[in-house]
């Protein structure tokens, strides 16, 4: 962990705080022109020590049923357990959290759900000399009907937004993608991955900066052309239905397992903003296996389980 900077290599909440606030106004810009009806309702509300939550949500679109980008900037006297269960020398000190996350339902279940997060930590030193800092972020897609060119896709802008930054990151943050967005009370993935980090302060500030925003800045480029693609395909109740299930998984990782939830709650956030992003419809069905042959059974063969997409050949759907 990085705690010998340079001077000029320090680490720079603010510059921090300047990318995400473009960010999150960049993507609600992009997921309202897709939707091109439905506007996200705009909120701020202060928080203890400077900070603020932004939240952003978007409901009853023709294209998105919901989505929500949420802004925080919290300050905290205690890093709060979900930050030190895996760094308890850091327990005690206070600390700087700012992140942009998000999550898009789509009404097509054709369209598949995608999640965000890009975060960054800093544990200032009570010296005030070596803070302790590092960047977390990532995003994965869950579809509920699997295209292998959508995940070709979805993998390949991963690739290339980590490859100016060292060939070894992508292959290493796909696979801790795949073990953290994992059920294991299922046994199955969440969805297809995609990338996710933590504790990533490699190479020093400057450069682990310029990776972090590059893996943001891929977002748009991930999600928007699957949409385009996906967003006129027929669908009716049987698609829904099978939807409104597998987004029960969502709910259980959320609930169960995800630590931005954890921390959220934890640090005293607003509850309404840190549970915005369960989807408005969901189901449990009892037992349920999808028959051999349809659809449904080939998410579970094809799509639900690790592959190496980046390097597969995109298939032609015609």
């Amino acid at each position: 962990m990085t705690t010998d900077a340079a001077p000029t290599d320090r680490p720079d909440a603010a510059a921090v705080r300047t990318f995400l606030d473009g960010l999150q106004a960049r993507i609600c810009e992009s997921l309202e022109a897709l939707d091109g009806e439905a506007r996200f309702l705009r909120e701020e509300f202060p928080r203890p020590g400077g900070g603020v939550s932004r939240p952003r949500v978007l409901e009853g679109g023709p294209v998105f049923e919901k989505a929500a980008v949420q802004f925080t900037h919290t300050h905290g006297n205690q890093m709060p357990p979900a930050a030190t269960q895996r760094r308890p020398e850091l327990a005690g000190r206070t600390y700087e959290a700012i992140s942009v996350s998000l999550i898009v339902h789509p009404r097509n279940p054709y369209v598949p759900t995608c999640h965000a997060n890009y975060r960054f930590f800093i544990a200032h030193d009570p010296a005030g000399e070596n803070p302790v800092w590092w960047f977390g972020g990532g995003f994965d897609c869950t579809p509920y009907y699997g295209f292998e060119a959508d995940a070709i896709h979805w993998h390949r802008v991963a690739r290339d937004a980590c490859a100016p930054h060292g060939d070894h990151l992508y292959p290493r943050f796909k696979a801790a993608c795949d073990d953290y967005f994992f059920l294991p009370h299922r046994d199955e993935p969440r969805g297809i991955g995609g990338i996710f980090y933590d504790d990533f302060d490699e190479g020093g500030w400057a450069r682990a900066f310029a990776f972090w925003k590059d893996t943001a800045d891929a977002f748009l480029a991930a999600y928007p052309p699957i949409v385009e693609r996906r967003r006129e395909s027929p669908w009716g109740e049987r698609e829904r239905a099978f939807q409104r299930y597998r987004r029960g998984r969502y709910v259980e990782f959320n609930l169960l397992q995800d630590r931005g939830t954890r921390f959220g709650l934890e640090a005293g956030a607003r509850t309404e903003s840190v549970l915005a992003s369960l989807p408005p419809e969901v189901s449990w069905r009892y037992d349920y296996h999808p028959d051999e042959g349809t659809p449904e059974a080939a998410l579970y063969r094809d799509f639900l389980r690790p592959r190496d997409w980046a390097e597969e050949t995109v298939p032609d759907e015609h």
